[in-house]
């Protein structure tokens, strides 16, 4: 099957969810969250035969093992998808004449969302209730502005260009879960901390800040359009990549001043 014949065969099968499911966000959304809760417990069950370190950690540290599972399979899901969406399908190319990009989607980007939506919803109520053990409430604002914009492209279908271009920025967050692995298993001092610090650093710097300084050129570029949009989505479109990117500036000082702690902390 070549790559042409897949992406029909993907077209294809999306047209005909489409027709015979019109209710599309919200199996997604379901399926989003129905994902979460069996990647936990499989987290928890495989975890548990394989780690014997897991088994000796605190109640909570295991919840957030597992919870760090999810984040991460999601994080790759999410990534590879918006990677072809955005820049190996044509769905958001310059075609002038297939109008304009911030109203284009098809029934694969709007599962995707979904999907997303689902994992977010789940987050943050594992966030609340475990609170704050999971994250301050910096995570919870992160958590409610994606959600927020998330299921707005999903169910309008406006602006998901944008919306795919951030939820890029999810590539880091394998690196990070498994820094905290790391930590968790007591391998703070390892070679592959030290590996997985530099890892961090330039996968952030490129994903979250880079690459937030082109869409914040793509919405300058293409302000004429923004300014089309309902109140709403012109408020979404302009404010929340600049409320999550001022967040990416915050945590990459962090991440830069703690990987110069521990260079200088090995070298000595």
């Amino acid at each position: 099957m070549t790559i042409t014949d897949y992406q029909n065969w993907v077209t294809q099968l999306s047209k005909e969810y489409q027709f015979e499911y019109p209710w599309v966000p919200f199996t997604s959304v379901l399926c989003g969250i129905f994902a979460c809760k069996l990647v936990y417990d499989l987290s928890h069950l495989i975890n548990g035969i394989c780690f014997k370190h897991y088994s000796t950690l605190p109640k909570i540290k295991q919840i957030e093992w597992d919870n760090r599972a999810i984040s991460t399979l999601h994080a790759i899901f999410v990534t590879a998808v918006s990677i072809y969406l955005a820049f190996w399908s044509d769905l958001y190319s310059d075609d002038l004449q297939r109008g304009s990009i911030l109203f284009r989607s098809s029934t694969l980007s709007t599962f995707v969302l979904g999907v997303s939506v689902g994992y977010f919803l789940s987050d943050i109520a594992m966030i609340f209730w475990f609170y704050p053990a999971l994250g301050g409430m910096e995570y919870v604002l992160h958590h409610v502005l994606s959600t927020g914009a998330l299921a707005y492209a999903m169910l309008n279908s406006t602006g998901q260009f944008y919306t795919y271009m951030v939820l890029l920025s999810e590539i880091t967050t394998p690196g990070i879960n498994m820094r905290w692995y790391l930590d968790a298993a007591g391998m703070k001092k390892s070679k592959a901390y030290v590996v997985n610090g530099v890892g961090i650093f330039l996968t952030w710097l490129v994903a979250r800040v880079l690459l937030f300084m082109y869409v914040y050129f793509h919405i300058y570029s293409h302000y004429d359009q923004i300014k089309q949009l309902p109140r709403f989505a012109y408020l979404l479109t302009l404010g929340v990549p600049c409320v999550i990117g001022g967040l990416n500036l915050m945590w990459f000082a962090k991440i830069t001043k703690g990987m110069i702690k521990t260079l200088t902390a090995k070298k000595d």
